[in-house]
């Protein structure tokens, strides 16, 4: 069996079981004698374990398309994690909650308006980090440490991602 999903668009109401949408759009403060605007607490980060806040930059350096195939999602038992885009482009993603195992029919896919950061909650499955441009650049804020922080599980059902 097949199951197809279609990306939907991005909002705050529709990831909030799994996690926050990172964007401009909230009410801001002024900062630096008001020449810049700043929008704070965008996102939860959650370090559990002696872990600690890593910042790192992801580089794509093979470009996905779609549609694609997914056999697997992954999650962080330790800790968040959250990907901005350092310049506009489309993000997909695909999730499920974050529980103990993964039912397919439960997987969701949302796309992203070319400006929005996503921030999975601890425990969110989810794809791996896919981009659309050789060359895309995301931040990432996440839990690092020594310990194991990923979980995989193969995903019984074969799962189409088609384009929105």
């Amino acid at each position: 069996m097949t199951i197809t999903l279609r990306p939907e668009p991005l909002t705050k109401e529709r990831f909030a079981l799994y996690g926050d949408v990172i964007e401009s759009s909230r009410s801001s403060d002024a900062m630096n004698d008001a020449r810049f605007e700043r929008f704070d607490d965008l996102c939860g980060v959650d370090i559990r374990e002696q872990g600690h806040v890593a910042v790192s930059i992801a580089k794509c350096r093979a470009a996905t398309s779609l549609p694609l195939m997914l056999d697997m999602v992954e999650r962080h038992p330790l800790g968040s994690q959250a990907f901005v885009p350092l310049s506009p482009c489309k993000m997909v993603v695909v999730v499920a909650p974050p529980q103990e195992s993964v039912d397919t029919a439960e997987l969701r896919a949302f796309v992203t308006n070319g400006r929005q950061g996503i921030n999975y909650k601890c425990g969110t499955w989810h794809m791996p980090l896919i981009a659309f441009e050789s060359g895309q650049e995301f931040l990432i804020i996440d839990r690092g440490g020594n310990e194991a922080n990923c979980d995989i599980h193969m995903l019984g059902d074969a799962v189409l991602l088609e384009s929105d």
